[in-house]
């Protein structure tokens, strides 16, 4: 940041040393709360009977990515299958209609956009040869590339949530 301030006197107008100063204050401020944020986010998964429970039970699934699985999916009865799951967070794959402008094969992206970014990112951690089920994603990687191994990945992981969040009932969203 100083080096910043010092380029900014060196090169720049008054008024563009003002401009960058302006905008290292918001950025301070900005990363003041969003580390607040986080913290409070962490605070929340590990209070959670859910957040806890997908968090040590999936691979690639932390704290934070437990908590929105847990927020968005958990409840007694909320899905009858992991199908309906699947298509909630927008990860199912659409079809050919004739009501349609959009071409087939497309993801529906019809959820929570954090949810899906969410589980796409844990679906890229199966990439690591530590992980569980690597084989499945290298061999669909090999087929149809990194994305679609890591959509594939994201897909069961969200399907092994809803059968855990459903064992546990609404006793996902108890205090742990």
């Amino acid at each position: 940041m100083a080096a910043l301030r010092a380029a900014a006197a060196e090169w720049l107008s008054p008024a563009g040393q003002l401009q960058v100063a302006a905008a290292l204050e918001m950025t301070g401020a900005l990363e003041t709360r969003l580390h607040l944020l986080r913290h409070q986010l962490l605070d929340a998964a590990r209070h959670l009977t859910g957040a806890k429970v997908l968090a040590a039970r999936l691979y690639g699934v932390g704290p934070v990515t437990a908590l929105a699985m847990t927020c968005w999916l958990a409840g007694e009865g909320r899905f009858s299958s992991s199908r309906q799951v699947v298509r909630f967070a927008g990860l199912d794959v659409t079809v050919w209609s004739p009501d349609r402008k959009g071409p087939p094969g497309r993801l529906s992206r019809q959820g929570p956009p954090v949810l899906r970014w969410d589980l796409y990112e844990a679906g890229k951690a199966h990439a690591r040869a530590s992980a569980p089920d690597h084989a499945y994603y290298a061999q669909v990687k090999d087929r149809c590339g990194g994305k679609r191994a890591a959509l594939s990945e994201a897909r069961k992981i969200l399907r092994q949530a809803c059968r855990i969040l459903a064992g546990l009932g609404d006793d996902a969203l108890a205090a742990a």
